[in-house]
Formats: structure tokens, C-alpha cells, sequence
């Protein structure tokens, strides 16, 4: 699972060489760099448990600070349970967490590649915790991706100074957890991720990764005009997607009504589908309006219950139902799947990752992204 994630979330920063993110996070740290540019495409792993992005903060937190799989799984435990530990309210409420759960969890991962010993990491946990936060209204602009990379570079800062001697009361972290709206202590069993992790199928946001695959199981079906897409899902599924009339493709990675259009529109919803002139096609726009949302309460989670699709068109009416995406941890993705995924990042991807490991790794980013010093890390 390491190594997956590993690849996984350098393919998904590759892939975003050429976004505009790319100059706006040059002169960062590496941790942060790194993660923000692993986000910006939304196209990186989840902790559904956790409603939280383990490796795209974690694995450059580990690549900074020169670890290995040990340091990712350490910080990837810790991150998984402080998200389960704050729960769905904590993010139904509005943060981001996992920029929340984020920082105190690089922190771990960071100490861990240090070589911090039990009573360190506590102390550099204590010390990520003025920076553990995050909002869901950045989400559809460059401020979520960027939140995502200081929490990495927190728990990275944090552990160094915790290596350099810096004193901290371990306790912050419980008063914290509590603040945020954590009920109860995390639960320390199991394995080192529970539930393991979802891998995405498509470059948006995990909300929208259902509804695309179950119109995708009937878009060749489809005849002539669409008239109508009727939506029913479970209230707490679109929680993220906070854009009904995406302008940009940024909102259009957080908008269910764009992944109706899409899901109908693009043989297959790749980076090409999500860009500005993609969600602004006369097509689209108008397709986004056709769609009926029919929300019903009860479970929390973004893939509880399932959803219901029916699409009204010039020849017979079709439905669709689908609880669980390609891609989900019931679901793992096939190794097609996967290759296809890393040849969509570039071409040279898969070849560059093909015998990765953590030193290769990073060696590979800091040729990619080199810094260029003009902001002050």
C-alpha cells in the first residue's frame, strides 16, 4: 500500500507540470510544494472513514525529510485516526480535513523519517497543531490545494524543531482534538490504515466519482436530445460539491451537476474535461440545467446508501444505481485501471515510476519542480 501510494501521488503531481500552480508554489518548501501540486488536479487517493486525502500529505512530508515506507505508514496510521477521530460532523460542520488531521499527522511522518523517538513525536504533534486547519470554501480555487501543502510543511517544520530540542505539552493535541469537535479517542487498533484507501478513477473530487461511473454504465444508451437527468442521493454524498453552475474547471471538479455533463458528454471525463473552455462549452452549460437533485437525509459519508439516476432522452427511459465506483476500497482498482491512470499523467509517467522508490522518488521532484526562492519558506 506504501508503495502504491507512493506512485500514485508523484504520477498525480507530474501530471501537474504545466498547471498555472506550478509557478505560484515554486519558492515553497518542498513538503509543501509537493503536496499542492499533488492536489491541485484532485486526482489523489481518500480515507473515506476519514473524509481525508492521506498520501498527498503524507508522502511528501515523508519525501522531505528522506524516509521510507515505515515513515509513510506511521503517519498515514496517525492520519486515518484523527480524521475517523473528528468524524462527519467535523466535516459536514465545513473544515477541510484533511488539512486538519493533516498536520499533526506529517508531523509523525516527518519525525518518524527524523528518527524522533515516542516523546519526540508527541512534542512535534503538540507543535503542528496552530496549523492544523483548513475550510471547504477554498475548494474550487487554488486555496485548496495550497492549504493542503501547509499542513505538509507543518508537520514538517514542526518535527524539526521538535528534533532541534523545542519543547511542546503533548496535551495541546488532545485540547485541540476536542475544539475541532472530536468525540472520544481515536481508536489505536487494526491496520495501519483501516479501510484502506481509495484510489481515484477520475481528476475530480471523490463526491463525483459515483455518479460518473454509474452514467458511464449507460451513456452509450443514451439516444438524440436529453431532456431530463434526475438525480436522488443521499443528502451527506454532495457535501463538497458546493458549485451548481461551475464557471471555471476548478468548480467544475467540485459541481454535480458538471459530472452529469461530463459523464454524458466526454467518451472518457480525463484532465481535458476539467478544464475552463471544458465547463464552459455551450454543451455542458446547458446540460448542467437539465439535471434534477433529489437529496434524502440520513447516513453521514460521502459514500453511504447509493445513488439513483434516471435519464429522460429521445429513446426509452434509462436508470442506473451504483453504490460503489471502480476504484473504492470494496472495488480496488484493476492493474488496467492503474496503468491507465499513470499513462494519463503523461506519457513518460509510467516508465519513470516503474522501480520507484522513496529516494528515487524524490530525487526525481526536486529535478521536476526546482525551487526558485522567491517566497520566504
Amino acid at each position: 500500500m506504501a508503495r502504491r501510494s507512493l506512485v500514485d501521488t508523484a504520477a498525480v503531481a507530474l501530471a501537474a507540470r504545466g498547471h498555472p500552480l506550478n509557478r505560484l508554489v515554486a519558492g515553497l518548501p518542498d513538503a509543501a510544494r509537493w503536496a499542492a501540486l499533488g492536489h491541485v488536479l484532485d486526482f489523489d487517493d481518500l480515507h473515506v472513514e476519514s473524509t481525508t486525502h492521506i498520501s498527498v500529505v503524507i508522502v511528501p512530508a515523508v519525501l522531505a525529510t528522506g524516509g521510507d515506507a515505515r515513515a509513510y505508514l506511521a503517519g498515514a496510521g496517525v492520519m486515518a485516526r484523527l480524521g475517523s477521530a473528528l468524524g462527519w460532523p467535523h466535516y459536514a460542520a465545513g473544515w477541510h480535513a484533511t488539512c486538519t488531521a493533516g498536520a499533526p499527522a506529517a508531523a509523525v511522518a516527518a519525525g518518524t523519517a527524523l528518527g524522533l523517538s515516542a516523546p519526540e513525536l508527541a512534542r512535534a504533534m503538540a507543535l503542528a497543531v496552530p496549523a492544523a486547519s483548513g475550510v471547504q470554501n477554498a475548494f474550487g480555487t487554488h486555496g485548496k490545494s495550497l492549504q493542503v501543502g501547509f499542513a505538509a510543511q507543518a508537520g514538517v517544520r514542526a518535527a524539526r524543531l521538535a528534533a532541534a530540542g523545542a519543547t511542546a505539552d503533548p496535551s495541546a493535541v488532545d485540547t485541540w482534538l476536542e475544539l475541532v469537535g472530536g468525540s472520544g479517542a481515536p481508536e489505536l487498533s487494526g491496520p495501519a490504515v483501516p479501510g484502506g484507501l481509495a484510489i481515484k478513477v477520475y481528476p475530480c473530487c471523490y463526491a463525483m466519482q459515483r455518479p460518473i461511473a454509474a452514467l458511464r454504465e449507460v451513456r452509450d444508451e443514451v439516444r438524440g436530445q436529453v431532456r431530463a437527468v434526475r438525480v436522488r442521493t443521499p443528502e451527506a454524498t454532495v457535501t463538497p460539491l458546493l458549485h451548481d453552475r461551475p464557471r471555471t474547471g476548478l468548480e467544475g471538479k467540485f459541481s454535480l451537476p458538471y459530472a452529469v455533463a461530463t459523464a454524458l458528454l466526454d467518451p472518457y471525463p480525463d484532465f481535458a474535461a476539467f478544464t475552463d473552455d471544458a465547463v464552459t462549452r455551450d454543451s455542458a452549460q446547458r446540460l448542467l440545467r437539465r439535471v434534477e437533485l433529489s437529496l434524502t437525509p440520513g447516513e453521514d459519508g460521502l459514500l453511504t446508501g447509493e445513488v439513483d439516476i434516471e435519464v429522460e432522452h429521445d429513446g426509452p427511459r434509462l436508470r442506473v444505481r451504483l453504490a460503489q465506483p471502480p476504484g473504492a476500497p470494496t472495488r480496488p482498482p484493476t492493474g488496467a485501471e492503474l496503468d491507465d491512470k499513470l499513462a494519463a499523467c503523461g506519457d513518460d509517467v509510467p516508465g519513470l515510476l516503474a522501480d520507484a522508490d522513496w529516494t528515487r522518488v524524490r530525487e526525481l521532484l526536486e529535478a521536476t519542480f526546482p525551487r526558485d526562492g522567491n517566497i520566504d519558506g
